[in-house]
């Protein structure tokens, strides 16, 4: 599983994959972060679509096409807001990173981005956050046996760094 994961710092518009995902807020209408970045690169063509979707619930992902983007599709999820982590936020999380696998999976996607997922304004602890992602990753693709490459985009070096030191100590690799 070690080799179908790369880490890559920069900007997620930028990536030429078959899809990214977008951390959306459940309007799928544009936010600020990678949410904003996404809407803005991929051009008003993209608001109109998510417009149609009506939304999505916490976890939850839909699909668009990218429009501007390199990347052919947008695969949106709702991360959830860091409360606690007791109001069942891991779950959540997971739950966006597996539905968004799912999708890629149905469209048969093989190359997926994910930018960090909740934490940047929804204030998820990135260790966890981190953890959370890899580990449904990891997961999901020892299921399904695919041949997917999934590149974790990171932001900043932090979380560059925290990436890498999880998928190579990770004992389910």
């Amino acid at each position: 599983m070690k080799e179908q994961i790369n880490i890559w710092q920069g900007d997620i518009t930028q990536l030429e994959v078959d899809a990214i995902v977008n951390a959306a807020n459940n309007s799928l209408l544009g936010g600020g972060g990678v949410d904003g970045a996404i809407h803005q690169a991929a051009g008003p063509e993209l608001k109109e679509a998510c417009r149609k979707l009506g939304g999505a619930e916490t976890g939850e992902a839909k699909l668009t096409k990218g429009y501007n983007l390199p990347a052919e599709y947008i695969i949106h999820t709702v991360g959830p807001v860091y409360r606690d982590g007791q109001h069942g936020e891991d779950q959540l999380l997971e739950n966006c990173y597996r539905n968004s696998l799912e999708i890629a999976e149905e469209k048969h996607i093989t190359s997926i981005a994910f930018p960090a997922i909740s934490t940047g304004i929804y204030h998820y602890p990135a260790e966890e956050a981190a953890q959370i992602a890899i580990h449904t990753i990891i997961d999901y693709l020892a299921d399904k046996k695919r041949d997917v490459k999934v590149t974790l985009v990171a932001f900043d070096e932090r979380t560059a760094k925290l990436y890498k030191e999880i998928v190579q100590n990770s004992d389910k690799i």
